[in-house]
C-alpha cells in the first residue's frame, strides 16, 4: 500500500508509522498534542512505498517511487536516505529533481540537504527551464547557484524521432559551468563552441542568457563582403534595460569605409509599443548625378521610429516615421531597398459603427528625379465615417473628409466634404440579389499655384471651387448553382445600372485620383477613380459574370466583364486607362487552386477593338511549404502619353524558388527583371532585359540553429552609385534569447 506523509524538518510524525513499515522496534511517539507547532515553510510533502527508522542511527529510509516537495523543489527517486544528525538527504535511482525556476536534473545519486535546496551528485544531466541541456561529470548547488564542471550545454534535441541518439548541430563544451538563476545568465569558464563536431575557439568566459527572457550580453555577429563597403564586420551589443525595455548597439566596421553604429531601442508599456532605430556614420556622399563620382564628405544616417499607443478601447495612436540625410545611405549600407520613405503620425477612433482618423503624412523621395521640395505633406488629413442601420430598410453611412495638401515649391491644395450613401438590398421570389444604392455628395476645394504642375489634367483651375455630386445605382446579380464535373460550380451573371449627372473635374485639382486603370477590382464600383479628387460622372451600364467551380482538390474562380458609358462622354480619363470611349476595355481576373500544391492567379484587360492585351499580370506559386517556385510577370501595354507619370507602361518579371535537397539543406534564389523597352516607355533607361535585383543562397536550418550564406546583387543605379554585389554570412543559434 503507497502511503502518503507531510515531513516536517524534526519529523515528529514520521516516527510512529515506521513501526508499521519497517522491520525495527521504535519508541513510541509522543502525542501528536506535544508536537511543536509546525513551521509552514519548513513543510516536505512526501510519499513512499515503504518507510524504515533505523533509532540507533538515527537514519530516515524511504524507498520505492519516492516524491517529495518543499518550498517549490520536487524530487523523485528509487530510495531517499535521510541522516538527521548530519542533515543530509542521499537519493538513490533514477534521481529527478526539479527547482521553482522549473530546472530539472537527472542522475543516479543526488546528494541533498534536508531543506532541498543545496546539494552535489555525479554523471548528471540538467534539463533548463528554456529547453536547454547541461550534462556534467560533477554538479554542486549551493544557495541557488549551481556549478557543473567537465559540463557540455546545448539547446538541440539529442534525440532523433524515433528515440535514437545524435549529435546536436551546435554546443558549448566547458571545464566549468556556473547557473545563477538570479542574474538569468548560463556562464562558461574555458569553453569551447562545437559546431557540426567542430571545435571552434570561444572567449575565455563567455555567457549566455538561461531562459526565455532577453539578458544583457553580446549576440552573434553578422559577417558580409561587398564591392562598395568591403568586408563588414557587426558585433550587437544587447542591453536588458528593464523585462519591458532593451536596446541593441551594434558597431559595423568596414575595410572601405569608416566604420557605423546602429542602435534600436524598444520598448512595452500599459499604453503600446515602439521602438526607435538610428544608424549613424561619417563619409563621402555618393552623387546622384552623372556629372560627379562622389559627393562632399559628411554625416551620413538613417533613423526609423514606428509605435502604437491604445488610450482607451476606442482611441489609438499609431506612428511611422522614416528619415534618410542623403538619397544613396539606405542602399549602400543595406538597411533599406524602399525609393521612398513613408512618415505618418494617425489618431484614430474605431467603434462597430464608427470610424475617426486624423493623420498628418510626409515623405521623403529618394529616386534621382525626386525634387524634395516638391513632394506633397498632407496635414491634416481627416476622415470620418458614421454607419447608421435599419435606415428604411437599408443602412446609411455618412462621411466627413477634410484635406490639406503642401509643397514647399510647388502647388497647395485644400479639400473638404461631406457624403451620405444609402444601401438596401433584397432577394427576389426568383433568387435574384438586387442592390439599391443612393449616394451624394458636396465639395469645397481650394488651390493656389496650380501652374507648378506640370501634367496639365493634374492641376486644375486656382481658387475656390464648389461641386456636388450625385448618384443612383441597381446591382443585380442572380446565382445558379449545380454540379459539374464532380464538384459543384456557381455561375452569377451580374449587371449594374449607375445613373449620374454632369459634374464638374476639371476645374478641380487631382491629387488623389492619378493612378486610375480599369481592372476586375473596380469594375463594378461607383466611382472608377481612386480617391476623391476625381468623379466619373457618366451615366452607364456595367455586366459580367462571375463563374467558379469546387471539387475536392481543384478550385477555379473566374470573373470577365464591361461597361458600356451613356450620354454625352467628357474627356475625364487618359487615353489608354480603357475608360475613354464609350465602350470600356473588357477586363477579368481567373483564380485556379489545385490543393496546397498550385496556385495561380491571372488578371487581364484586352481591348475592345482589336483584343490587344493592354494588362497581363500573372503569379504562379507551384510546390509545397518547404520546395516551390514564384513566378509574377507584369506587362502594361496601354500607350499611355510618358509624361502622365502615374500611368508609365512598363513590363517586370519576377522569380523566386527554395529547393529541399536534405532535411535541413535548401538553396533558394529571387530576381527581379525589367523588360521595358522604349517601345513601351519611351523615357524608360531600360534596353528590355535590365535586372534589377538578384540573390541567391544556401541555408542549413534545423531545430536549434540556422546557418546560411547569401549573395545579393543590385544592378539599380541611382546616379553614378551602383550597390554591386554582397556576400552574406547569416549564423543565428536558436534556444537562445537575448
Amino acid at each position: 500500500m503507497r502511503t502518503r506523509f507531510v515531513w516536517w524538518t524534526a519529523l515528529p510524525l514520521l516516527l510512529p508509522l515506521s513501526a508499521a513499515a519497517a522491520a525495527q522496534d521504535v519508541p513510541p511517539a509522543p502525542p501528536p498534542a506535544t508536537a511543536p507547532p509546525a513551521d509552514e515553510n519548513q513543510i516536505v510533502t512526501f510519499s513512499a512505498d515503504q518507510v524504515s527508522y533505523d533509532n540507533d542511527a538515527d537514519v530516515v529510509t524511504a524507498s520505492g517511487d519516492v516524491r517529495m516537495r518543499r518550498d517549490g523543489n520536487f524530487l523523485a527517486a528509487d530510495q531517499v536516505i535521510w541522516d538527521r544528525k548530519t542533515g543530509k538527504v542521499y537519493a538513490k535511482g533514477n534521481v529527478v529533481a526539479v527547482t521553482p525556476e522549473g530546472d530539472k536534473l537527472i542522475g543516479e545519486n543526488v546528494q541533498l540537504t534536508d531543506d532541498m535546496k543545496n546539494g552535489a551528485v555525479d554523471n548528471l544531466m540538467v534539463v533548463l527551464e528554456s529547453g536547454g541541456r547541461i550534462a556534467a561529470r560533477h554538479g554542486s548547488r549551493a544557495n541557488g547557484v549551481s556549478t557543473f564542471t567537465s559540463a557540455i550545454y546545448t539547446p538541440c534535441p539529442v534525440t532523433t524521432d524515433t528515440g535514437c541518439p545524435k549529435r546536436p548541430s551546435w554546443s558549448i563544451t566547458a571545464a566549468r559551468v556556473i547557473d545563477d538563476p538570479k542574474s538569468m545568465r548560463v556562464r562558461f569558464e574555458g569553453g569551447r563552441l562545437q559546431l557540426f563536431g567542430i571545435n571552434l575557439p570561444l572567449l575565455p568566459v563567455v555567457s549566455i542568457a538561461r531562459g526565455t527572457e532577453g539578458a544583457t550580453g553580446f549576440l552573434v555577429p553578422d559577417f558580409a563582403i561587398s564591392s562598395r563597403n568591403g568586408f563588414e564586420f557587426a558585433l550587437p551589443y544587447h542591453w536588458q534595460i528593464a523585462p519591458n525595455r532593451d536596446a541593441t548597439i551594434t558597431p559595423h566596421l568596414y575595410t572601405s569605409v569608416l566604420p557605423a553604429v546602429e542602435v534600436k531601442y524598444r520598448e512595452l508599456n500599459s499604453l503600446g509599443a515602439f521602438q526607435l532605430d538610428g544608424f549613424l556614420t561619417y563619409g563621402r556622399v555618393d552623387s546622384t548625378t552623372t556629372t560627379n563620382a562622389t559627393g562632399p564628405r559628411q554625416l551620413r544616417g538613417y533613423f526609423d521610429a514606428n509605435g502604437k499607443w491604445q488610450l482607451d478601447p476606442e482611441w489609438s495612436i499609431t506612428s511611422s516615421l522614416r528619415v534618410a540625410t542623403d538619397k544613396t545611405v539606405t542602399r549602400r549600407y543595406d538597411i533599406t531597398n524602399d525609393d521612398r520613405l513613408r512618415n505618418v503620425v494617425n489618431v484614430e477612433r474605431i467603434t462597430p459603427d464608427s470610424y475617426i482618423s486624423i493623420a498628418g503624412w510626409g515623405f521623403q523621395g529618394l529616386r534621382v528625379e525626386d525634387e524634395q521640395k516638391q513632394i506633397p505633406i498632407a496635414l491634416p488629413a481627416i476622415d470620418a465615417r458614421f454607419r447608421f442601420n435599419d435606415i428604411a430598410g437599408g443602412h446609411a453611412e455618412i462621411q466627413a473628409n477634410s484635406l490639406d495638401v503642401l509643397r514647399i515649391d510647388g502647388q497647395d491644395t485644400q479639400r473638404a466634404f461631406v457624403s451620405a450613401e444609402w444601401d438596401l438590398r433584397r432577394l427576389t421570389p426568383w433568387g435574384q440579389s438586387i442592390t439599391l444604392t443612393a449616394f451624394g455628395r458636396g465639395d469645397v476645394y481650394h488651390t493656389d499655384d496650380a501652374e507648378d504642375t506640370t501634367v496639365a489634367i493634374y492641376r486644375g483651375v486656382n481658387g475656390w471651387h464648389r461641386r456636388a455630386i450625385g448618384a443612383l445605382a441597381a446591382d443585380i446579380q442572380w446565382p445558379f448553382i449545380g454540379p459539374f464535373f464532380g464538384g459543384v460550380q456557381r455561375l452569377v451573371p451580374r449587371v449594374q445600372f449607375v445613373l449620374t449627372p454632369p459634374t464638374s473635374n476639371l476645374d478641380i485639382p487631382n491629387e488623389d485620383s492619378r493612378s486610375v486603370d480599369l481592372e476586375d477590382s473596380n469594375l463594378f464600383a461607383l466611382n472608377r477613380f481612386p480617391g476623391y479628387d476625381r468623379w466619373e460622372d457618366a451615366s452607364r451600364v456595367t455586366y459580367g459574370v462571375d463563374w467558379s467551380l469546387e471539387r475536392r482538390n481543384l478550385s477555379i474562380e473566374s470573373t470577365v466583364g464591361q461597361s458600356y458609358r451613356v450620354g454625352r462622354l467628357r474627356s475625364i480619363f487618359p487615353e489608354g486607362t480603357g475608360l475613354t470611349d464609350r465602350v470600356s476595355d473588357i477586363v477579368g481576373r481567373t483564380h485556379i487552386r489545385y490543393g496546397r500544391f498550385i496556385d495561380l492567379t491571372h488578371r487581364y484587360r484586352l481591348d475592345k477593338d482589336n483584343l490587344a492585351v493592354r494588362r497581363n499580370e500573372v503569379d504562379l506559386t507551384v510546390g509545397t511549404t518547404q520546395t516551390y517556385a514564384q513566378i509574377g510577370y507584369l506587362r502594361l501595354d496601354r500607350n499611355i502619353d510618358p509624361t502622365i507619370e502615374d500611368l508609365r507602361d512598363k513590363e517586370e518579371l519576377r522569380v523566386a524558388a527554395r529547393i529541399l535537397f536534405r532535411r535541413y539543406w535548401s538553396v533558394f534564389g529571387a530576381t527581379v527583371i525589367d523588360l521595358t523597352d522604349k517601345s513601351e516607355d519611351p523615357l524608360s533607361l531600360a534596353d528590355g532585359w535590365e535586372p534589377v535585383r538578384s540573390r541567391l543562397g544556401i541555408q542549413y536550418e534545423d531545430d536549434c540553429l540556422t546557418l546560411g550564406v547569401t549573395w545579393r546583387r543590385d544592378y539599380q543605379r541611382i546616379g553614378t552609385f551602383r550597390k554591386g554585389s554582397t556576400f552574406a554570412i547569416h549564423l543565428a543559434f536558436k534556444g537562445v534569447s537575448r
